[in-house]
């Protein structure tokens, strides 16, 4: 049996961007190994906001040697980076994003969600690559929630979204490499 290492509570909320008020949930700063091969994980939302033409969210920057995984639930983020990919996901969709060798990118809220305004929900999960694995082509995958399978529970104890990997005879569409 696996003993309980610690209990955390979350930290006060701070922005990423002006789009994305986030409580880190854990990080490899303080989980360390403990959790390999998942680095980080985000939780931004629920919240609230206003209609506005002017884009919220966070510019150009770099990741290297990871992907993270958005999934909304709320809301609507937009993504570009500098393998000229990108794409619109909203409620129920995911992003997966592998930095591989490098890559540059920006997410902000999309443009119909930030001129109608409304409550944005989302969390994003950090994975570590393999050794080997650090310098894959950086690639992005847009998975719709259409395209997600869902699996209903043994003893009525609720449904899975299969995203990666598998569960019985589902198997999640994300190409992953963990």
């Amino acid at each position: 049996m696996k003993r309980v290492q610690g209990i955390y509570s979350t930290p006060h909320t701070h922005w990423v961007g002006d789009g994305f008020p986030v409580r880190s949930l854990f990080s490899y700063e303080s989980h360390g190994k403990a959790l390999s091969p998942f680095l980080l994980l985000d939780h931004a939302g629920p919240a609230q906001f206003d209609p506005t033409e002017r884009r919220r969210g966070v510019g150009q920057h770099p990741h290297r040697g990871f992907e993270t995984v958005t999934i909304v639930y709320a809301g609507e983020v937009s993504h570009r980076d500098s393998t000229g990919q990108g794409g619109l996901i909203g409620p129920g969709d995911v992003q997966w994003m592998t930095a591989g060798a490098g890559i540059v990118h920006e997410e902000f809220h999309g443009e119909g969600f930030a001129r109608l305004g409304g409550e944005l929900e989302m969390v994003q999960l950090w994975v570590n690559l393999p050794a080997r694995d650090k310098f894959a082509p950086p690639s992005y995958q847009a998975i719709t929630s259409a395209g997600i399978p869902v699996v209903k529970l043994a003893d009525g104890a609720g449904t899975a979204r299969i995203i990666a990997g598998e569960l019985g005879a589902n198997r999640g569409p994300a190409k992953t490499f963990t």
